[in-house]
Formats: C-alpha cells, sequence, structure tokens
C-alpha cells in the first residue's frame, strides 16, 4: 500500500464528506479513493469513516488520525515541490567556446527535456578543467586525447582558396622553395581550443619532420584572430569541418596526419556527470562539432 496516496484519498474524502466529490479533488477515480482509503483502514485495523447510501463521517478513530494525516499530505507535496525546485536549478556545464549558438541552444533544450536546467558557461580547454577541480561549474566538457574521448571531432586545414580536387593538404607543402625564400611563409593558425598537447605537440612534430619554419605553426589569441589572419592571407586554420563551414572556408584532412580532438565529461560529483552522460550524445556531439552528432 502507498500510504502517501492512500492518506492523500483519507484527506480529499473527509474535507468533502463525499467518496465522489473528494476522489473529483484528488483527481482519480472514486472507485480507487475507495480502495485507498479500504487499505488504509485494513493497514491500521480500524474504520476511519462511517458510510451510509447518502453521507460519509468520520469515526472517533477517524477524526484522530485526520491531523496526522494532513502533516503526512502536506509534507509529502512540499518534497514534491522541492524536487521540482531541485531539477531545476541551473546546471552549470563547462563548453569549449568553439560551440555555436545554435546547436548549443537545441543542447539546452533537449536538456530541459531530461529536467536539467543547463547553464552553459564557455571557456578554453585549460579554463574547463580548473572550473571542474574548483566546482565553480558542476560539470565540464573537457578535452582528452581522440582515442580517451566520449566524442571525437576530426581536424584539418581550411583556408580561403578552394583547393578543387585534392582530397588532403600536405603540410610539407608549406615549405618555401629557393625561389619563394623572399617572400612571406604560409602559416598554419591554431585556435585556443586546439592549443592542448596531443593537439598542438602532434602539429608542431609534423612542423619539423618536413622542415617548416618554426614561426610556420602559430598559436592564435582567439579563433576570430585566426580566422581574420586566415581569410587575409594564404593562411591555414587548423579547425573542424563545422568552423570551416561556419567561416566559409575551405577544408581538408592533414595528408600526414590524422588528427582530432576528444571529449569526454567530468565533475566533482559523480552523479553530476551522469547527469550530462544522461543527455543525448547526439546532441552535445552537434554543439562539439561532430557532423552528424554521433560520439
Amino acid at each position: 500500500m502507498d500510504v502517501v496516496e492512500a492518506c492523500k484519498a483519507f484527506v480529499a474524502v473527509s474535507g468533502h464528506g463525499s467518496f465522489t466529490l473528494g476522489a473529483a479533488a484528488a483527481r482519480i477515480p472514486q472507485s480507487v479513493a475507495s480502495r485507498r482509503v479500504a487499505a488504509l483502514e485494513q493497514h491500521f485495523g480500524a474504520k476511519l469513516f462511517t458510510r451510509t447510501s447518502r453521507s460519509v463521517t468520520l469515526t472517533p478513530f477517524g477524526r484522530e488520525m485526520l491531523p496526522s494525516a494532513r502533516r503526512l499530505v502536506d509534507l509529502a507535496e512540499a518534497m514534491e515541490h522541492d524536487a521540482r525546485r531541485a531539477k531545476l536549478r541551473p546546471f552549470r556545464l563547462a563548453v569549449p567556446e568553439v560551440c555555436a549558438p545554435r546547436p548549443l541552444a537545441r543542447l539546452v533544450s533537449d536538456a530541459r527535456r531530461h529536467d536539467l536546467d543547463l547553464d552553459p558557461r564557455p571557456a578554453g580547454p585549460a579554463e574547463r578543467a580548473e572550473l571542474a577541480r574548483t566546482l565553480d561549474v558542476r560539470a565540464a566538457l573537457v578535452a582528452v586525447p581522440p582515442d580517451d574521448g566520449v566524442w571525437r571531432v576530426p581536424l584539418g586545414l581550411a583556408g580561403r582558396a578552394d583547393p578543387g580536387a585534392a582530397s588532403a593538404v600536405y603540410v610539407e607543402t608549406l615549405r618555401a622553395g629557393r625561389a619563394a625564400r623572399a617572400t612571406r611563409r604560409r602559416r598554419i593558425r591554431i585556435q585556443p581550443e586546439d592549443d592542448v598537447p596531443h593537439v598542438r605537440d602532434r602539429v608542431t612534430r609534423l612542423r619539423d619532420a618536413v622542415g617548416l619554419q618554426p614561426s610556420q605553426v602559430v598559436v592564435a589569441p582567439s579563433l576570430v584572430a585566426a580566422a581574420a589572419d586566415v581569410l587575409g592571407s594564404t593562411d591555414l586554420l587548423l579547425c573542424s569541418p563545422a568552423q570551416a563551414d561556419d567561416l566559409g572556408l575551405h577544408w581538408r584532412p592533414i595528408g600526414e596526419l590524422d588528427l582530432a580532438r576528444g571529449y569526454d565529461v567530468t565533475a566533482g560529483l559523480r552523479e553530476d556527470a551522469e547527469r550530462v552522460r544522461d543527455l543525448p550524445a547526439a546532441a552535445i556531439g552537434r554543439c562539439l562539432g561532430v557532423r552528424d552528432g554521433r560520439p
């Protein structure tokens, strides 16, 4: 027997002096109200109501039990109210600054259908990890090596010029020949989101392996600054296909390197991390730049 639901029926019937009206007030069928009151009477071993064909009145035992039943119903309703408020309390989530507004808004909308009121906080990779460590956010989407992550976002090089039928961009082609040494060398611009060892270090090792100058791989202070440099020159931006589309750039994978971003969820409390992982993985993936949204 559900004691709380039985007490709700008991209180409703006593307040209206009728099983029909009490059941209507409790928004349950009359037969259900009758069964719940009968179960409560059986549980206590005494009658709560004196029933006639025209009226329902409390027995002396019923009058004694009514205040306790009301307190239990009031407490249960207060608890349900508190639970709803707790579910709707903003859940601060640190997200990459590269998350576009539209997929991020869709993620917030999807989370609300899962009783989670997301409050996204865009931040760089190092800041997101620190925010999670210091509990300034409930959880964070952190950068990890792609093999260790839940989500994998391919990276390549994008530029203003259309590479045509080329299936990839080879970094070695950025090496200046003797005749072009006096001209400005093309650069690869790395945005802050990719200024992490498992991305940056692999690019710089490739730079050294193919004989580029150190200055040909540059970490930009922001995505906007990196994109502006690329739009105004022949430089290339290290980015995801989704970012290239947003910026109107032509994207190709790197010919010598299979490069990707990896993401996972971290949180100070395990249950907070699980609440994020319980959201549709595709919705989070779209925010991160996964083309089909799938991990």
